[in-house]
Order: structure tokens, then C-alpha cells, then sequence
């Protein structure tokens, strides 16, 4: 009796929380400067949403940009990622500005947030959810008219189309594409929410 096949691979494979400890190394700041990055983006006193913070490798820098006068709202389905974030968070003196929130797959549970966020940051995560087009609903309706969306998929898991269809799903959630940032090994686009 020949071996049954395997089973596909799911394309929604969520980044083990293990990994975050690489994820989240100063080595990392090689490629990428969270802090020049977002800078043109995040100002003091802002609602900033981040989806799939992981340990934090963005959120701190959030955190500073946003200033005391803001909050950064990090959402996650692993509970590890957010008890380290939550570390590295009080030894940099900024987690009294975050809102750090344990979430079920499939939903952001945002319903408190809406029309509250003026910038949201997905960075290599939207590729893992079950239902892109639903988070994109999440996130407009979580957003304010005008507020801006960055977006950011490693081109190593993600193909130029597909990414496209990731963007057709955010401009028919009330996404406009306004810009293209350059982030080094990714596909990226800065989306502005209808309605400013």
C-alpha cells in the first residue's frame, strides 16, 4: 500500500514565539532603523495599532515617537511574545504607553478603537493571517479618515503578486495607496484611509 501524500503546508504559519528572540536582536538594526523608518510617519501624542509586535523590535520605537501623550496598542496571539515585549518595554521606561492585548486568531478585537488609531504598522505579518481581507476591515474600521497604514511583506515569503492581492484587498477595505517606502527585502506600501 503506497504512502498517502503529505499534507499541503498551510500558508498562514504563524512565526513560532521562539524566533522572537532573533527577531527582536539589536543585531537586526543592520537592515532595518525602526526609528528612521517610522519617524515620518509617528508623531507625539498619536494612537499607533501594531499587529504581530512580536518581542518588540518595532514597538519601542513606536513607543518614543508617540510620546507620553501617546499609545502604541501591540496585538498578538502568543502570549510569550507579549510577556518579553512587556520586559523590554519596562526596562526601556516606555511601557506605561503601550496597551498590550492577548488576542484569539482570526480577529484584531478592536471593536473598542473605532475610528481611534492614526497610524498602524503591519510588518511581515499580514502573509500569516487566515483572513487578510478581514484584517484590513479591522484596521479601517479601527482607523481615523486619513490615517495612514505601512505595510511591509519579506519578498523572500511573499511574491510580488501576492502582495498585490494584499493591497487589492486593503483598497477595497477603504485603503488608497499614496506611497512606496523603500524597506530593504520587502515588498512595502504606505496606504492613507478614505474619508480625510
Amino acid at each position: 500500500m503506497p504512502n498517502p501524500a503529505p499534507a499541503p503546508a498551510s500558508p498562514h504559519r504563524v512565526c513560532p514565539w521562539w524566533l522572537g528572540y532573533l527577531l527582536a536582536s539589536p543585531v537586526r538594526k543592520i537592515a532595518y532603523r525602526p526609528a528612521k523608518l517610522l519617524a515620518p510617519y509617528v508623531r507625539a501624542g498619536m494612537t499607533v495599532l501594531e499587529p504581530g509586535p512580536g518581542m518588540g523590535f518595532f514597538t519601542l520605537d513606536l513607543a518614543r515617537l508617540a510620546g507620553g501623550t501617546g499609545r502604541v496598542i501591540a496585538v498578538d496571539i502568543q502570549p510569550r511574545m507579549l510577556d518579553r515585549l512587556r520586559r523590554r518595554a519596562a526596562r526601556a521606561g516606555v511601557l506605561d504607553r503601550l496597551d498590550l492585548r492577548l488576542v484569539e486568531p482570526g480577529s484584531l478585537g478592536l471593536t473598542d478603537l473605532a475610528g481611534a488609531v492614526d497610524f498602524t504598522l503591519a510588518f511581515a505579518m499580514v502573509h500569516e493571517m487566515p483572513d487578510a481581507a478581514g484584517f484590513f476591515r479591522e484596521v479601517a474600521q479601527a482607523s481615523k479618515p486619513g490615517a495612514c497604514l505601512l505595510i511591509a511583506e519579506p519578498s523572500g515569503h511573499v511574491t510580488a503578486s501576492q502582495f498585490a492581492a494584499e493591497l487589492q484587498m486593503a483598497a477595497d477595505a477603504g485603503f488608497t495607496r499614496v506611497g512606496e517606502p523603500a524597506v530593504r527585502g520587502n515588498h512595502a506600501a504606505l496606504l492613507r484611509r478614505a474619508g480625510a
